[in-house]
C-alpha cells in the first residue's frame, strides 16, 4: 500500500491512527528510525504499508520501473477537497496502473462535504463506487478514528479481487524502499518482498550495491531468520547504500551479483549526464539527507525547478550526515552544501568555515526547494532594465574633438542627466551611443534638465553627432532575475 494526497491533509495521521490501533505500544516503541514500510494485522491478514515522503518519492521509484505498490490510498481533506497535489497524485497512480481507493478524511470537521469531494474528484476521472464508478471510497476520521476498520477490510477486498499473491517457491526478490547509512552498522536498506523466502546469508544485489545478508529484522526491529513475501525487511549486509526504486534479488554467489551490477552500470553510463548549453551558468550543489528516500524525493521536486536561466546539477546526492568528503566536493566543484534533517560533524565544520564554503540545512522538502531557488536566482545573470528618461533634440554643434563633442540642444521629453546613456537617432534610425560627461545651462555645470529647457551636453561616444539629431537619454538598471 502507498498513500498519496495533498499536505495537511492527513496522510500521516492516517497512517499514525492505522499503526495505533493495529500495533501495540510495547511493539511500536522498538522502531528506533524511518525504516520506510510497516506491517499491519487485519483479519488474520498482513498489510504492509509503504511510508514514503509522498508522491515524489512514489514517482521516483516507479521511474526506475520497480512496481512498489499494489494498491494507492488517495486520501482527501473532507473540507478542503481536492487540491493541486490531490490532481498530482491521482495522475502519478494513474500513471502506475495499480487499484486505487478514496480515502476522504477528516470527516470530524464542522465543514466536512464528502459529496462535494466525490463530485470534485469526476474533474479529474476518479469515479467513486456512490457515484456509480468503481473506485472503492471510505469516510474516515484519524482523530476520531473512524472508519479505519472500514479502511483495512477494502484493502483486504481489493487485493482479493486483484489476486495478489506473492510465490515463495520462486528466488527472493523485490523493491528497496529505504536506504541509508549508519554509522556504526554501515548500509541498511528496507527492502519489500514480492516473492521468493529471504534468508540470512543469502547473496543480494541492487544497484549500485550488492552484499551479504548478515542481520535481517522485520519492521520493529525484531531478529528474524527469513522473510516472506509482502513483508518488510530491514538488511544489513549491502557494501554500499542501494538506491531506493531498485529492484533486488538473490544470487548464487558474489561474482554472479557483481556481473549483474556491472551490465546495469554499462546500461546507465552516461544517462545522468547533463547536457549544458555553452556559457550557460551553473548551481552545482552537493546534497545530503536523513535516508536515500529523502534523496530521491527531494532531486524529484528540484527536478521541478524552471532551469531555462540556470541549470542544476547535483554532484552528488547521499544519505548520512555532512562530512568532511563533502566539504571538499564542494569547494572543489564550487559548490554549495545543503541538508535535509541532517547534522554537520564537527571537522566538516570546521572545514567549511575555513575554505568558505556554505552549508544549508532545512526541516522540510518545500523550503528546502525554495531555498535553492534563491540560490538559483543568485547565480543567475541580472537582467538590464532600460528606462528612457528623455530627449534632446540638437539645434547646435559647438566644439568636436576625437570621441567627444560639445552640443547644444532643446529637450523635448522627460528630462535629461549625467550618469545616463545616449543613443544618437538620426532619421529615426539608430546611428550611435555614447554618454553624457558634463550638463551646462548658461555656462554653469547642472545636473539635470527638464522638458523645455536648452542645455550644452559634452557628450562623449562612438559617432559625430550632426544638427538635427535626437539624443535619446537613458538609464540601465540590474534587476534581480526570478526564475
Amino acid at each position: 500500500m502507498v498513500v498519496l494526497g495533498h499536505v495537511d491533509h492527513g496522510k500521516s495521521s492516517l497512517l499514525e491512527a492505522i499503526k495505533g490501533l493495529k500495533i501495540t505500544a510495547k511493539e511500536s516503541g522498538g522502531i528506533t528510525q524511518h525504516i520506510g514500510a510497516y506491517e499491519v494485522e487485519h483479519q488474520a491478514k498482513k498489510i504492509t504499508f509503504l511510508d514514503t515522503p509522498g508522491h515524489e518519492a512514489f514517482s521516483a521509484m516507479r521511474s526506475r520501473g520497480a512496481k512498489v505498490a499494489d494498491i494507492a490510498i488517495l486520501v482527501v481533506d473532507a473540507e478542503e477537497s481536492v487540491k493541486p497535489q490531490t490532481k498530482e497524485a491521482i495522475l502519478h497512480i494513474q500513471k502506475s496502473g495499480i487499484p486505487m481507493i478514496v480515502a476522504i478524511n477528516k470527516i470530524d470537521k464542522p465543514g466536512a462535504n464528502p459529496e462535494k469531494v466525490k463530485r470534485d474528484l469526476i474533474k479529474d476521472n476518479v469515479l467513486v463506487e456512490s457515484m456509480g464508478g468503481k473506485v472503492p471510497q471510505v469516510l474516515t476520521s484519524a482523530k476520531e478514528k473512524k472508519g479505519l476498520n472500514e479502511l483495512l477490510e477494502i484493502i483486504l477486498l481489493v487485493a482479493e479481487m486483484e489476486e495478489l499473491k506473492g510465490d515463495i517457491a520462486k528466488p527472493a526478490e523485490g523493491v528497496v524502499v529505504e536506504s541509508y547509512l549508519d554509522n556504526q552498522r554501515g548500509p541498511i536498506a528496507t527492502v519489500l518482498l514480492r516473492d521468493g523466502i529471504l534468508k540470512k546469508g543469502d547473496i543480494i544485489a541492487a544497484y549500485p550495491a550488492l552484499g551479504k545478508v548478515k542481520s535481517l529484522e522485520d519492521f520493529q526491529g525484531v531478529p528474524r531468520e527469513e522473510g516472506l513475501p509482502s513483508m518488510p525487511c530491514v538488511i544489513n549486509g549491502f557494501e554500499a547504500v542501494p538506491k531506493i526504486g531498485e529492484k533486488f534479488e538473490v544470487y548464487p554467489d558474489i561474482e554472479t551479483a557483481r556481473k549483474h551490477l556491472e551490465t546495469k552500470e554499462k546500461r546507465l553510463e552516461g544517462a545522468d549526464m547533463t547536457v549544458m548549453e555553452k556559457d550557460k551558468r551553473v548551481l552545482n550543489i552537493v546534497l545530503k539527507a536523513d535516508v536515500q528516500g529523502s534523496i530521491e524525493a527531494i532531486k524529484e521536486v528540484l527536478k521541478g525547478l524552471p532551469q531555462e536561466k540556470v541549470a542544476l546539477r547535483v554532484l552528488k546526492g547521499e544519505a548520512g550526515e555532512i562530512q568532511e568528503g563533502d566539504v571538499k566536493l564542494a569547494k572543489d566543484g564550487k559548490a554549495k552544501i545543503v541538508g535535509f534533517r541532517v547534522k554537520t560533524n564537527a571537522i566538516a565544520q570546521k572545514l567549511a568555515e575555513r575554505e568558505n564554503v556554505s552549508i544549508m540545512t532545512f526541516d522540510v522538502i518545500y523550503h528546502l526547494a525554495q531555498g535553492v531557488r534563491v540560490l538559483m536566482e543568485r547565480r543567475a545573470a541580472p537582467e538590464k532594465v532600460r528606462n528612457d528618461i528623455g530627449k534632446l533634440k540638437v539645434l547646435i554643434v559647438f566644439l568636436t574633438d576625437k570621441n567627444r563633442q560639445i552640443v547644444g540642444g532643446k529637450i523635448t521629453d522627460g528630462e535629461v542627466k549625467t550618469g545616463t546613456q545616449i543613443e544618437v537617432i538620426r532619421n529615426n534610425e539608430i546611428v550611435g551611443r555614447g554618454r553624457p560627461i558634463n550638463l551646462q545651462k548658461n555656462k554653469k555645470d547642472i545636473p539635470r534638465a527638464v522638458k523645455g529647457d536648452e542645455c550644452g551636453v559634452l557628450y562623449e561616444g562612438d559617432v559625430k553627432i550632426e544638427q538635427g539629431d535626437v539624443l535619446q537619454f537613458y538609464l540601465e538598471e540590474k534587476k534581480k532575475v526570478e526564475l
